[in-house]
C-alpha cells in the first residue's frame, strides 16, 4: 500500500488492518512531502519524518518505504514489486486517476492488483475541518447528561463558507471493528511486568508512537488509559479533543506498542484499580501536551502510585504535540480552507456516486 498518510487517523490504520489481512506481510510506501507538493500545491502538514514514524508504529504494518513519489508511474511500480517481492499492490475501491489514466493498471494487468473497501466516516478532509470549525459536536454524547459536552469555541466564517453540516464522528465503531484492531492483545503473561500509561492521546501522532515506545520499555505488557472527551474537555478547555473518545481508543488500539487499553479511564488511579490490572509501573509523560492542564486539579499527579514508589516519570520534551499541529493549521488557514472546501466537494461527489444519492441527470 502507499499514501500520504498526512494528520495520520484510524481510518487509515484500519485501511492498513484490511490489507494486511490480504497476505503476511504489509509494507507500505509513504509519499514524499516534496512530490506532494509538487502534485497538489500544497505540502502536507506532517513532515516526511513524522508520517513515517506514525505509519511505523501501526501494529498492522510490517515496513515502511519512505519517500516514495505521489504519482507511481508503472515503471516505479514495477521496481517496487521486484524489489521489494510484492505479491499484490493493494488500493481502496474509489478510483485512483491521474490524468485519466488508472494509476494501479500495471499491477491490474498482470494480475497483481488487490482492493478494499475504503473507510467511511472519517478522513482527513474531516478531522481538519474540525480544526478550522473550532467547536465541538464532534465529541461522544455524555450519557450521564445525555447531551454532548458544551462548546467554547465559537464558529467562525469559516463555518459558513466550508460546511452546512456537522464534523461528528459517523465512523461506525462495532464490535467486530474493535476486535480487528484489538487482534493479537491477550492477557498478560503470568510473571509479566505490566505498566500503565494514560493519556488523551488526541490527534495521534509520532509524538505518541514515541512515548508509548518508552513507556513499553519499562515492562513486558502495556495498558493504555483513554480519557472521556468530558474530562479531557475539562483540562484542556476549547474544542479539544479534537478525535472523540472511540476514535482515540482506536488509535490506541493500532498501536504496536500497547498491548490493551482501558477505555474511559480514571484521572486518578487509587490502590484498588493498581491491585486489580496488577500494575507495577504508572508512567507519566512530563513536558507534553498532558501535562497542559487548565483546571484545578493535576490531572496526571498520581499521588497514590507515588505512595506505592510505582511511578515513574518520563520526559515527553520535544517531542511532537497537539498544538504544533494546530499551530500549522492556523498559520496557513487561508490555504487549508480552501483546500478543505475542495476537498469535501470531492468526497461529497464520492459518496453521492456511491449511494447514487441526488440528482442523476
Amino acid at each position: 500500500m502507499e499514501g500520504a498518510f498526512d494528520l495520520m487517523h484510524y481510518g487509515h490504520m484500519n485501511a492498513f488492518r484490511l490489507g494486511a489481512s490480504l497476505g503476511t506481510h504489509l509494507i507500505v510506501g509513504v509519499n514524499s512531502g516534496e512530490t506532494i507538493e509538487q502534485c497538489k500545491g500544497t505540502a502536507p502538514v506532517m513532515s516526511d519524518a513524522e508520517r513515517c514514524d506514525a505509519v511505523r508504529g501501526c501494529r498492522f504494518v510490517k515496513e515502511v518505504v519512505e519517500k516514495t513519489p505521489y504519482i507511481m508511474t508503472p515503471e516505479y511500480l514495477k521496481w517496487i514489486m521486484d524489489t521489494y517481492k510484492v505479491d499484490f499492490v493493494v488500493h481502496g475501491d474509489d478510483p485512483c486517476l491521474v490524468d485519466g489514466k488508472d494509476v494501479y493498471a500495471h499491477p491490474k494487468a498482470i494480475g497483481k492488483y488487490k482492493s478494499i473497501p475504503r473507510t467511511e466516516g472519517v478522513s482527513t478532509t474531516d478531522i481538519v475541518g474540525r480544526m478550522l470549525l473550532c467547536n465541538t459536536e464532534h465529541h461522544v454524547k455524555d450519557n450521564a447528561n445525555s447531551g454532548s459536552v458544551s462548546p467554547r469555541g465559537t464558529p467562525n466564517k469559516a463555518s459558513d463558507k466550508l460546511a452546512q453540516g456537522q464534523f461528528s464522528s459517523k465512523f461506525m465503531t462495532t464490535s467486530q471493528v474493535l476486535r480487528g484492531f484489538s487482534q493479537g492483545m491477550t492477557a498478560p503473561p503470568k510473571g509479566a511486568k505490566v505498566v500503565y500509561c494514560a493519556g488523551a492521546w488526541d490527534m495521534f501522532h509520532q509524538g505518541h508512537v514515541k512515548i508509548l515506545e518508552e513507556a513499553r520499555k519499562l515492562g513486558d505488557f502495556l495498558i493504555v488509559g483513554v480519557l472521556s472527551d468530558k474530562m479531557v474537555n475539562g483540562f484542556r478547555g476549547s474544542n479539544f479533543p479534537i478525535m472523540n473518545l472511540n476514535e482515540r481508543v482506536l488509535s490506541v488500539m493500532g498501536c504496536s506498542h500497547v498491548s490493551d487499553v482501558l477505555i474511559d479511564a480514571p484521572a486518578e488511579l487509587d490502590e484498588d484499580m493498581i491491585a486489580s490490572l496488577n500494575i507495577q509501573v504508572v508512567v507519566a509523560a512530563v513536558e507534553h501536551e498532558d501535562e497542559k492542564y487548565t483546571g484545578e486539579e493535576d490531572p496526571f499527579a498520581y499521588p497514590v502510585a507515588k505512595k506505592l514508589g510505582v511511578y515513574k516519570a518520563i520526559s515527553g520534551k520535544g517531542l511532537l504535540q497537539v498544538t504544533d499541529v494546530l499551530t500549522r493549521i492556523k498559520t496557513n488557514r487561508d490555504t487549508y480552507e480552501k483546500k478543505f472546501a475542495d476537498k469535501l466537494k470531492k468526497e461529497k461527489a464520492y459518496y453521492d456516486e456511491r449511494y447514487a444519492r441526488g440528482d442523476k441527470k
